[in-house]
């Protein structure tokens, strides 16, 4: 057994080489998302049981550091919500006896530290509502310090030269926080020992399925329709990637399924009014949880959180192809990088200042188009058309590839991205420090500036070197046009995102 990443491209720290070979895989091929107990306790002190649930909490649960700094308001895109990050992963405590590593269907793990589930758990500032941000594991990222690789082998790296548990929470928080724009307000780690106790515990969760599946990977084997699942079945239905359309991908889903029904099982009237359940699924999340803080606090939170109130959505990504890395394939994940802060801003919500914030003239904005569409000459089709519109705009450039067209800003440009996104119908606007100005990123989506309306009501768009004139237009900045009728601008819609899906609502199936 070996407990080190998959391939990693770039050099870690001082006296490190990356390790030549992945992971092996080991026997049973064990990979769970460990987060479902953070889930239940938060839902069981929601209900009122903070005080007597305190005493069960104290008691094994591990504090570490791994929370550090401050991020000003300015740099904090989603304001007063909280950032939980949820880490569930393979390692066996040292104290699992045979019997339950063979109830578990698997063996000891040799001490690794891989993270084979990571949620990003938003919740809104009065707690009503939430929704959990799968990262996949095999998502191909920058890794601070150390360079391109898997996700889930940054705590690894982190806990290399003497970093321990504490420095592999602290290089994982920075590489999310760094991918995702999000500041992470709170670390959870839970392992597989963990979620299998507080399933045990819960008792059998009902789940239902699409298309029956048989996969003797993982184990599962549920028929089409409804299924009951005991903590056994529950294992092997969250690991399943084996004869899924998407693989890793889809496990996510599986994973966002179960939490979700798992939050109703809790609520359940069957759990909340047996003290005893309830006092051993708290004693089984306790045992098993590393945290940097106070997990009554952080559950309390959560008290006005329901089910029906919890989302589930995955990073996206541009597919799953394998790699050459020093001479040896590897398959990944490979994210969009770029659309990723914007689609976070489409789940979160924009920021307080932008809602607040006028739109400004054309005239009065400069803006920089990149094409990240993939299409050659978008970003110049699109300079020509916000040119006729009144805009300054500077030289077109090119961005990687993204799905999503954003307008990005800097802090105190939000009347002028305002500007922008009006004329980008579904355009998300996105705060990044990454930029200095106004810029509108080309994706794939298809989205772009809209053409000015020529006499008579059509859009028609200037051929390029064309002169910019807006006469007709119906633009607020339109030079030489006729201000029509005043009429009350319509409200500038928040951005949304339609991958969101709701798992927690009765009768749901999935794939």
């Amino acid at each position: 057994m070996t407990n080190e990443p998959e391939q990693t491209t770039g050099r870690g720290r001082r006296g490190f080489t990356p390790p030549r070979h992945g992971r092996q895989k080991r026997r049973g091929g064990v990979v769970l998302p460990a987060v479902a107990g953070v889930l239940t306790m938060a839902l069981l002190l929601g209900g009122g049981y903070a005080a007597y649930a305190y005493g069960s909490l104290s008691n094994g649960v591990t504090k570490i550091n791994a929370i550090t700094g401050s991020t000003s308001t300015k740099d904090d895109v989603d304001g007063q919500a909280q950032n939980i990050l949820l880490v569930g992963d393979d390692h066996r405590p040292d104290n699992a006896t045979p019997e339950e590593m063979a109830e578990l269907s698997t063996e000891s793990d040799g001490g690794a530290t891989n993270t084979d589930t990571m949620i990003v758990l938003h919740i809104n500032a009065d707690g009503s509502q939430a929704t959990m941000i799968s990262f996949p594991r095999d998502s191909y990222v920058d890794i601070p310090g150390v360079g391109k690789g898997k996700l889930n082998s940054a705590f690894y790296f982190g806990t290399l030269n003497g970093g321990g548990d504490t420095g592999g929470a602290k290089l994982l928080i920075k590489t999310i926080q760094n991918l995702s724009g999000l500041t992470i307000d709170h670390y959870v780690r839970v392992s597989l020992l963990g979620f299998y106790q507080v399933v045990k515990e819960l008792g059998p969760v009902d789940v239902c399925l699409n298309n029956a599946v048989n996969d003797p990977y993982s184990g599962v084997n549920l028929p089409k329709g409804k299924s009951t699942l005991d903590a056994k079945q529950a294992l092997s239905f969250v690991r399943q990637r084996h004869g899924l359309p998407n693989g890793d991908l889809d496990r996510n889903v599986r994973q966002q399924y179960f939490l979700s029904q798992e939050a109703r099982k809790v609520l359940s009237a069957g759990t909340l009014l047996n003290p005893i359940k309830m006092g051993n699924i708290l004693k089984a999340v306790g045992g098993s949880i590393q945290t940097d803080t106070d997990l009554v606090n952080l559950a309390t939170q959560m008290r006005n959180l329901r089910p029906g109130n919890i989302q589930s959505a995955t990073i996206p990504t541009l597919g799953t192809p394998t790699i050459t890395v020093n001479g040896s394939a590897l398959s990944i994940v490979e994210v969009d990088t770029v659309g990723l802060p914007a689609f976070v801003q489409g789940l979160v919500g924009e920021p307080e200042e932008y809602s607040k914030a006028g739109r400004a003239q054309p005239a009065s904005t400069s803006v920089t188009v990149l094409n990240g569409s993939g299409v050659t000459g978008a970003a110049g089709a699109a300079g020509t058309v916000l040119t006729a519109r009144g805009f300054q705009v500077g030289a077109p450039g090119s961005s990687e590839l993204t799905k999503t067209t954003q307008v990005q800003y800097p802090a105190g440009m939000e009347k002028q991205a305002k500007a922008v996104v009006a004329v980008v119908p579904g355009a998300v606007a996105m705060r990044t420090n990454a930029v200095t100005g106004v810029t509108l990123v080309l994706g794939s989506d298809g989205k772009t500036v809209t053409p000015v309306a020529a006499a008579g009501g059509a859009a028609s768009s200037p051929a390029a070197g064309s002169a910019a004139s807006d006469a007709g237009s119906g633009d607020a900045g339109a030079a030489a046009s006729k201000p029509a009728a005043s009429k009350p601008a319509a409200p500038e819609p928040k951005p949304s995102s339609t991958d969101v899906k709701s798992y927690g609502k009765a009768g749901v199936c999935i794939n």
